[in-house]
């Protein structure tokens, strides 16, 4: 009894864990008591993303399939769930978000983050005047057109000044940092190409395109550590290069450390806006460089995701932005609940039919069981994100029988050794420690086959998978935790343990043999049907082992009715001789 309290000690104690957690969140975060729901059932954000082309491109279905993989893996990353990716007419992507999505979420969608690694040439203030032959300063010129643009000499490498030629040196003085052209990061990568860092304090020419993101394996985000270990309070992305990238970033680091600035500085260029242009202060042979500068935790992490899942292999507009409606509604939803309440209704049918008042423990369980989940599935709306959709719904449905199975699974098991003559306490435990491999191998196949599906499904199906392992492991905790310390307890009630009709454990209604220690049952005047009935029953529900070691009994003792039914006929033949 102490280990059945103990037991149920701990449930209560999860239970109010997690009752205060939401509570909590409620109070004093953005929580909520319901759970979040996801695009089928309460609608949301329809983004419209377009590919730009031109001059006759076209965008390839394999150009198409990759950039949804990588929008879809970007939306995942954000936290946000039950997302839906879709493509329309050929070329367009659709994303479909539940809810409001914010601005974070939508940079992570239309950014197309094309990173592009170039070495400085030249770095100036973001001034935009332009010196003319004169000796004038005039803002905003038109350079002019006279200007040579070819490269006297031919450069040797990515950061050869013999790429800064009049015409671009004029271009760069008229360059405005607050009114760039709309083309800049159009720029061919084996070209110079003059823009300026993202917060517009500093203005360059870059070098040619060295290295892109293409080469990139890993990104991470992180606050920047000194030599000794000490923490700058500054948030860095970290990069890891494949191997191909690693060697010419070597390369690269070789040429510039120890170069005049800012010959000595190499800009990472994302979506044509310099990031982040450090000088090379050491060789870097690893393949591990950091991109610095004003980021947050938040930003950071953007675009540490953004750079982690590539970049997309063409660029994209935001076509249209919309709030769209409920693809399933309220309604569907009500109908989803009723079929479950139909579903619970018939379940407790079942159990006070054929367990009588002990099906009350698998009602109380399946109410436990209710309350977990649902906790559970508040929490993680508001921690992690998660939505409910109409095939979570369907998966908490299918788990109710699921549920009920292990119950109906240990109540057998205990009934049979009722059969074999134990009390209810020791079959109890003995139905316990047979049912509980069964139980465990039935819900190991039940959580892997939720894994498996969730890791290859996408869309709604993985809301099915989820909710279906997540039902599965509370299931089990619910039998360890309230199941059997409840049956324990009941064991020791003289209702339940003197075998009531009501109780659902009535020897004479399972065939029992004996009860109690070695004390035969007396007999009763019992009908013959029922007799019949309970000797079917228990026969029924031997096992193969059983059976057999039953016909080899029946065998020894028609062997032994031979024998003695020969002896006696020989000595009947003595006594006549």
């Amino acid at each position: 009894m102490r280990k059945a309290w103990r037991s149920l000690s701990w449930l209560g104690v999860i239970v109010l864990v997690l009752f205060g957690v939401l509570a909590s969140g409620v109070i004093w975060s953005n929580a909520s008591w319901m759970p979040k729901l996801a695009l089928d059932l309460q609608g949301g954000t329809q983004i419209i993303l377009a590919p730009q082309l031109q001059g006759g491109e076209q965008i390839t279905n394999e150009q198409l399939t990759q950039a949804v993989s990588i929008i879809r893996q970007r939306v995942d990353a954000s936290g946000v769930s039950e997302a839906e990716v879709t493509t329309e007419g050929g070329q367009n992507i659709v994303v479909s978000i539940p809810g409001e999505a914010d601005e974070e979420t939508r940079n992570r969608i239309e950014s197309s983050a094309k990173l592009e690694f170039r070495p400085v040439l030249v770095a100036g203030a973001p001034a935009n005047t332009f010196v003319g032959d004169d000796g004038q300063s005039t803002p905003f010129p038109s350079p002019d057109p006279g200007l040579v643009a070819t490269p006297t000499a031919a450069p040797t490498n990515g950061s050869d000044l013999a790429y800064v030629t009049p015409a671009l040196q004029a271009q760069f003085q008229a360059y405005d940092c607050a009114n760039p052209p709309s083309d800049e990061d159009q720029a061919p990568a084996d070209q110079p190409l003059i823009t300026c860092d993202d917060a517009g304090s500093a203005k360059y020419i870059l070098g040619p395109v060295e290295l892109d993101g293409s080469a990139i394996t890993d990104a991470t985000n992180g606050l920047q550590t000194t030599q000794s270990g000490g923490s700058t309070g500054q948030w860095a992305v970290n990069i890891t290069l494949d191997g191909k990238g690693s060697d010419v970033f070597a390369q690269i680091s070789q040429r510039l450390y120890g170069a005049q600035a800012p010959l000595n500085q190499f800009a990472f260029v994302l979506d044509g806006k310099v990031l982040s242009a450090p000088s090379m202060n050491g060789l870097i042979t690893d393949g591990k460089p950091s991109i610095t500068g004003s980021f947050t935790q938040e930003t950071s992490k953007t675009l540490a995701d953004q750079l982690k899942y590539g970049a997309l292999p063409i660029s994209f507009t935001v076509q249209s932005s919309d709030t769209i409606s409920a693809t399933l509604g309220s309604s569907q939803l009500t109908i989803g609940l009723i079929a479950g309440l139909i579903g619970l209704i018939l379940v407790v049918i079942y159990t006070l039919f054929q367990y009588r008042l002990l099906g009350f423990v698998t009602i109380a369980s399946l109410i436990v069981a209710g309350i977990l989940t649902y906790l559970s599935i508040a929490l993680l709306s508001w921690s992690e994100g998660y939505r409910l959709s109409l095939a979570g719904v369907a998966g908490l449905i299918v788990a109710i029988g699921f549920t009920a199975d292990s119950f109906i699974v240990y109540f057998e098991r205990i009934r049979d050794e009722l059969r074999d003559g134990r009390g209810l306490e020791s079959a109890v435990e003995a139905g316990w420690r047979r049912a509980k491999r069964t139980i465990y191998a039935s819900k190991g196949v039940n959580v892997l086959a939720a894994v498996v599906l969730y890791v290859l499904a996408v869309g709604n199906v993985r809301g099915f998978a989820f909710t279906l392992g997540l039902t599965t492991i509370i299931d089990i905790l619910v039998v360890i935790l309230f199941t059997h310390p409840m049956l324990q307890l009941l064991a020791q009630t003289r209702f339940f343990s003197s075998g009531h009709k009501l109780s659902g454990l009535d020897p004479n209604a399972l065939g029992a043999v004996y009860r109690g220690r070695a004390q035969f049952r007396t007999p009763t005047d019992v009908p013959g049907s029922k007799v019949a009935k309970s000797s079917r029953e228990a026969e029924r529900r031997q096992t193969i082992a059983e059976r057999k070691r039953a016909e080899q009994e029946r065998e020894s003792v028609s062997a032994g009715a031979a024998t003695r039914s020969d002896d006696a006929a020989t000595t009947s033949k003595k006594k006549d001789a």
